[in-house]
């Protein structure tokens, strides 16, 4: 068997909802425990890959069903999408992608939220750097709020191993208010007729204590100018709303 498509990114960016969704398509097998991590895990031997290790997730699917998962670290974590080419080099792979500075300060609220993080969001990006040379050579995979939302460098990794064809890329307000738009995309990139749509469906969205600051508002929107710019002409997309965030 061979698991035939992967939810790979972004973190914080609807994939546990997307995830939901395709789990009620009968055609389709996701495992109960939606992140996997197996392609950004750095105790397993690579050297000698056990693809068994990987496939008794799916040892509950059905013969006629195909089999997906999400784990939205692949995306970013550098030596994930190599190994994923190894394992299935027709693999289709699904992106969403989200305001980057939203998703900065979601993906921190979540650490907040979990104990993981006891700086306050302007300290936390202004820092990051210096916080993230501890895990050095890898990516740190908590304090990384920043690092993720630099898309144009993890699409390109992406196309080096796989051809655009087996890539689809959508935009998480797609989801949050066209989820039966978005999903009959996502049916006909896999290949697959499209079901009843059951209903919207809200996951793991999280309230904030605060609003975030306007310093940390005008600080992140001057990081990801030139990158949601480029991003633009790269998707041919229009982002002049992630642009004019807070403006």
């Amino acid at each position: 068997m061979k698991v035939n498509f992967m939810i790979c990114g972004t973190q914080k960016g609807g994939t546990t909802a997307l995830a939901a969704y395709l789990n009620s398509h009968p055609q389709i097998f996701i495992p109960e425990a939606k992140e996997v991590h197996f392609f950004d895990n750095e105790d397993y031997d690579w050297r000698f890959p056990d693809w068994s290790h990987y496939h008794v997730h799916f040892s509950r699917a059905k013969e006629w069903q195909i089999c997906g998962e999400a784990t939205p670290i692949t995306m970013w974590w550098r030596p994930a999408m190599e190994r994923l080419w190894r394992y299935n080099p027709h693999m289709k792979l699904i992106v969403l992608l989200r305001n980057p500075i939203t998703r900065a300060f979601s993906h921190w609220n979540m650490e907040v939220q979990r104990g993981a993080e006891a700086l306050g969001f302007i300290e936390a990006i202004m820092q990051e750097r210096e916080r993230c040379r501890v895990s050095l050579p890898l990516q740190h995979r908590v304090y990384s709020y920043v690092d993720r939302g630099f898309y144009v460098s993890q699409l390109r990794e992406i196309w080096r191993f796989f051809p655009r064809s087996q890539l689809l890329v959508l935009r998480q307000e797609q989801l949050m208010l066209e989820p039966a738009t978005a999903l009959e995309d996502v049916y006909s990139f896999l290949g697959l007729a499209s079901t009843a749509f059951g209903g919207s469906i809200i996951k793991h969205r999280r309230s904030y204590d605060l609003p975030m600051s306007r310093q940390a508002l005008h600080f992140l929107r001057q990081t990801y100018w030139h990158e949601i710019c480029q991003l633009q002409d790269l998707l041919d997309w229009d982002l002049a709303d992630w642009l004019q965030l807070g403006s």
